[in-house]
């Protein structure tokens, strides 16, 4: 790629910085001939991969990854009456092998229940079997008919991380259901993005599903994007696909399941809470580049400086971290400006005088600069990340805070839902939701939130004026 060195747009014009930076910084090119299908960059896809190893670091503790076809039988996906009917108006069909047209279409998947359930239903025989826990990461196909936006909302979602679980009760599913949500959390933790969990209302649910917990990440704009869901699914899909095991008496049984998924939406919220008017702004785990290495070149000691630089290199290699010496023949301020757009956390400059000294001249992305001593760099330099890993979390939280608003009126409501997020009273019932929703052109996100950047309260329904509970509106993605 060529360096392009105009500025980005100011991150106040949030929809204009985000098309940009997807492109300066290499995340994805747009440019695919199919609205609404994107390619990933290499720089993107590396940031994708350390994204998706941590989130398969989580599940492998207690779940087995799995694969599954991308293929599903028409009688397959059309068994579950309410949930064919939430994605009736999103599938693809594949109606031809070749010139053939074939016996049953097939669906591309937009989610995978119906492709996964028919085989549990021969896998599962016995209680010794559960809890079954399985996941996969896959591409999956909706046909998108709103204004697609890449990592947002696609018609092929590239990365699709989603659990199957099966358990012999409705307890024990939802105590799956409570694991995977403090699964999420400490996932978006690593990833420096504090999240808002709900529970989506009845209308809103995964359909077929008991109950669905959404996990929010408010974006920098004031809307909400969804970023994790979970589903305690009951028993509707054992009914449907024959799921039952033999108990300890030796009758047979309904099993219960939940299913949770995340997608590459997370990588959204990743570039978009942290990026700046420079580009890119990574947590050191998920950078494909830790630390770049400048090295100041003069005439005099130029050897020296270029030596030093490999040793750096060696030293840092040997300690664990991704690192790169940018030694091509550009200024200093073009090779800042590359590896400051890319998200690079930690830059690492020698020159003559450094070497002199016996130090490095350390920045970090966010433009703090440090000495460290020459000797035991290594140990210099994890501590420099591990703060800037701190910072980022703190600075981002510190954001969420400002965009959330606890608010007593529809007035109030209003006026907070410009900014970022209302907390309301809600009744509970759906003609009030359906005022708010008309009065505040918003969407009633879910109540039973849980958050620690939200004090719990009482208080009665904006609406109606009956005792209510704390509900999430916002304008979303």
């Amino acid at each position: 790629m060529s360096e392009d060195s105009g500025s980005l747009p100011s991150k106040n014009n949030f929809s204009e910085w985000y098309n940009e930076i997807l492109w300066r910084a290499e995340i994805m090119d747009v440019r695919y001939p199919v609205k609404g299908l994107y390619v990933w960059y290499p720089h993107g896809f590396a940031i994708r991969k350390a994204t998706y190893g941590i989130l398969r670091e989580l599940l492998d503790r207690d779940h087995e990854e799995t694969l599954f076809p991308l293929l599903i039988p028409e009688h397959e996906f059309m068994k579950e009456a309410e949930h064919i009917k939430g994605f009736e108006e999103e599938v693809y069909w594949v109606t031809h092998g070749g010139l053939s047209k074939l016996d049953v279409p097939l669906a591309l998947r937009p989610t995978s229940e119906t492709a996964i359930y028919p085989m549990y239903a021969l896998w599962v025989r016995s209680h010794a079997d559960l809890p079954l826990k399985y996941y996969q990461i896959v591409n999956t196909f909706r046909y998108e008919t709103k204004h697609t936006r890449p990592l947002i909302r696609l018609r092929e979602i590239t990365s699709f991380k989603e659990a199957h679980t099966v358990h012999a009760t409705w307890e024990d599913a939802n105590n799956q259901v409570e694991e995977a949500a403090v699964l999420y959390r400490e996932f978006y933790d690593r990833l420096c993005v504090p999240i808002v969990m709900s529970k989506r209302p009845d209308w809103d649910k995964f359909p077929g599903a008991d109950f669905t917990l959404a996990a929010d990440v408010i974006m920098p704009d004031g809307r909400t994007l969804q970023a994790g869901t979970i589903h305690h699914l009951g028993d509707n899909f054992a009914k449907t696909f024959d799921i039952t095991y033999e108990d300890e008496n030796g009758g047979q049984q309904l099993a219960f399941q939940t299913c949770y998924g995340i997608s590459e939406r997370c990588i959204a919220a990743l570039i978009s809470v942290h990026g700046d008017d420079k580009g890119l702004v990574l947590p050191p785990a998920l950078a494909p580049v830790q630390i770049v290495i400048v090295p100041i070149i003069m005439k005099k000691m130029a050897e020296e400086v270029a030596q030093a630089a490999k040793d750096i290199e060696a030293e840092m290699k040997t300690a664990g971290y991704r690192v790169k010496i940018d030694d091509r023949p550009l200024r200093p301020g073009a090779k800042y400006y590359h590896w400051e757009m890319r998200g690079v956390p930690l830059r690492l400059e020698i020159g003559p005088r450094d070497i002199e000294n016996g130090v490095v001249m350390a920045v970090n992305r966010l433009g703090e600069k440090t000495t460290l001593p020459r000797e035991n760099l290594a140990d210099g330099v994890s501590s420099l990340l591990d703060a800037f890993k701190d910072q980022l979390m703190a600075s981002a939280v510190g954001k969420v805070k400002e965009k959330i608003h606890i608010v007593n009126s529809l007035d109030e409501a209003k006026e907070a839902v410009e900014t970022g997020i209302a907390v309301v009273q809600w009744c509970g019932c759906e003609e009030c939701a359906d005022e708010i929703e008309k009065v505040l052109d918003v969407s009633l996100l879910g109540d039973d939130i849980r958050s620690e950047y939200i004090e719990k309260a009482e208080g009665k329904c904006i609406v109606c004026g009956r005792p209510g509970k704390q509900a999430v509106v916002g304008r979303s993605y």
